[in-house]
């Protein structure tokens, strides 16, 4: 067996239609995702193509049930003038698979005013506000990084496709407007509804979504699902999230497979039909997944390592025969790393994990273990020249880890290095994670697509004018314990036009008092500011010091502790 993360040579290096270099096999995979208005039986479209998944909708008695509505109003819009290609009837509901594909949905004539219903699980809100709250920014730099959000559209870096779809958000469809509805009526178990006049089974069905159900419309046998992707299922996402147990998604996929269906629509990739096709591939898939994840346990019960694992664990060569159980996203090695961490958690039983050196005294020592910065550089570029990129990769990092104080241009020449090796595992790879992680971080290295700003938090004026103490959430994991030694202060803020909110900075942890009654008590200071203020301070405009001397804010109380608890935190102002 063999690896697929990316090949050692650039034999199969070629350049797309824009200047795009990458893997021809991460090329030809755009054919699987090309953009196309599919007609998957009479009164069943699904639009693939328009952006990162699929719109689909159904013809029902009362009119169109309209599933998913994808990431932007402008992306639904486009969907909708396809379907009126073909019929003029109205949408008369939505239905949401699960959380990702949300943000299209008042593209849909009428709800605005929540004149159409709109269905889905009942935790899809929950998860779309996880995603703004204290991960933010790592949320949000992840999905940069595996889909190449941030690189160019053409020339050699340029963005291809992102294995499920063409582009996170079509750069067709900017100025992008976000347009979620919250569902009217939702649902967390096993469901038979009836929606439009037809009868629709929603069977809860986790998968990179803890949100995620099958659509079962029995009289059409058409089932509408998020476990089927056009690509092997990617059990880890390089973008970061919670584990994806490949137990609990094998059961949802057999609850598929007994649906018999003659069509199969996903919320990503090309509809399948045919009865026989569907079983006999989806069957493939679900085994490929399975395999993962039986002979990742096989290797942990004979005690091997993680990258021990990553190295032993590789599908069967038939796996490429079929696009459905292809490396075409991410790869098996990051799975199998995964799986280990879901089960057994981090350490993997190699002593040298235990308590390793902090990074930079590590690399520190490699390199003068290795004869120092100028050998560690030379044996980089051989290796380099050698096609030998994994560990060209490790070099280089031990070189960016710990910079050589002799380069007169700081550590650029190393990171150059570094970008060097992992433009060059990107161009190789056929997974689109891997192409976009890769050359989104070379970009970063040698400066041509920095990534500074999606390493801080950022709050958004309209978010902190309308909910200021929603900052707190994000101020809790901005506080700096340099700063906090001996604060015990409880604060009470009092934004203009919003109830008050008590927080309480003490043992280097920030609380927000959630109860009413005690809400007040016991406060050492009271803060009296409006919302704009506020927002003010969390940015740069202004310092705590000019608010308080210009009379923007108010405090009452003891002043000199809640300045101290103010500067806790780590922030531009």
């Amino acid at each position: 067996m063999r690896t697929r993360s990316f090949a050692s040579h650039d034999t199969d290096v070629i350049t797309a239609a824009k200047g795009q270099i990458g893997h021809r096999d991460h090329v030809d995979h755009l054919d699987v995702i090309r953009a196309n208005f599919y007609t998957v039986r009479p009164g069943v479209w699904c639009v693939v193509g328009n952006g990162l998944s699929n719109q689909t909708f159904i013809e029902a008695p009362q009119g169109i049930i309209a599933i998913d509505t994808g990431e932007s109003v402008e992306e639904m819009q486009d969907a909708i003038d396809l379907l009126r290609t073909v019929t003029d009837r109205p949408i008369v509901a939505v239905i949401y698979t699960h959380f990702h594909y949300v943000g299209g949905t008042t593209a849909v004539d009428g709800t605005a005013d929540a004149s159409v219903p709109v269905l889905g699980h009942a935790r899809i809100t929950v998860n779309l506000a996880r995603t703004a709250g204290e991960l933010a920014p790592a949320y949000s730099r992840g999905l940069v990084e595996q889909f190449g959000t941030a690189l160019p559209l053409d020339g050699p870096d340029g963005i291809i496709h992102c294995g499920l779809g063409h582009h996170l958000r079509n750069p067709a469809h900017a100025p992008y407007t976000h347009g979620f509805v919250p569902p009217t009526a939702t649902f967390d178990s096993p469901t038979e509804l009836d929606v439009a006049g037809l009868a629709v089974h929603v069977q809860p069905a986790p998968s990179d979504a803890d949100d995620s159900v099958t659509l079962w419309f029995p009289t059409l046998s058409v089932a509408v699902q998020n476990l089927v992707w056009p690509t092997l299922f990617n059990v880890f996402a390089i973008r970061g999230e919670e584990y994806r147990d490949p137990r609990i998604l094998l059961s949802g996929i057999d609850h598929l497979l007994g649906l018999e269906a003659e069509h199969l629509v996903g919320a990503h990739g090309p509809p399948l039909s045919g009865r026989t096709e569907i079983a006999e591939r989806v069957t493939k898939y679900r085994d490929s997944i399975q395999f993962l994840w039986d002979q990742t346990v096989r290797g942990i019960n004979a005690g091997l390592t993680s990258e021990q694992l990553a190295h032993t664990v590789a599908l069967p060569d038939q796996a490429d025969e079929d696009y459905l159980t292809s490396e075409r996203y991410g790869v098996a090695e990051h799975h199998t790393r995964q799986i280990h961490i879901g089960l057994r958690g981090w350490f993997d039983g190699d002593p040298a994990r235990l308590f390793p050196l902090p990074p930079t005294e590590r690399a520190t020592r490699l390199i003068a273990g290795f004869g120092g910065h100028k050998t560690v550089r030379a044996q980089t570029i051989a290796a380099l020249e050698a096609n030998d990129l994994r560990w060209a990769t490790e070099l280089a990092s031990w070189l960016v880890r710990s910079p050589d104080p002799s380069l007169a241009d700081g550590d650029l020449t190393d990171r150059s290095l570094l970008a060097r090796a992992l433009r060059l595992i990107g161009q190789r790879s056929p997974a689109a994670n891997i192409r976009n992680w890769c050359i989104t971080n070379a970009r970063d290295l040698d400066g041509t697509g920095p990534m500074d700003r999606y390493r801080v938090h950022r709050f958004r004026r309209g978010d902190v004018l309308k909910n200021p103490a929603g900052a707190f959430t994000k101020l809790r994991v901005l506080v700096d314990p340099d700063r906090t030694a001996n604060i015990d202060h409880r604060a009470v803020f009092q934004f203009a036009g919003h109830k008050p909110v008590t927080v309480h900075l003490r043992n280097s942890v920030l609380i927000q008092i959630a109860e009413p009654a005690a809400r007040t008590s016991g406060a050492h200071s009271t803060v009296s500011l409006d919302p704009s203020t506020w927002f003010a301070l969390l940015t740069k405009t202004t310092t705590w010091d000019e608010a308080v001397g210009s009379g923007s804010v108010v405090v009452d109380g003891d002043a000199t502790s809640l300045a101290r608890l103010i500067a806790a935190f780590d922030l531009p102002s």
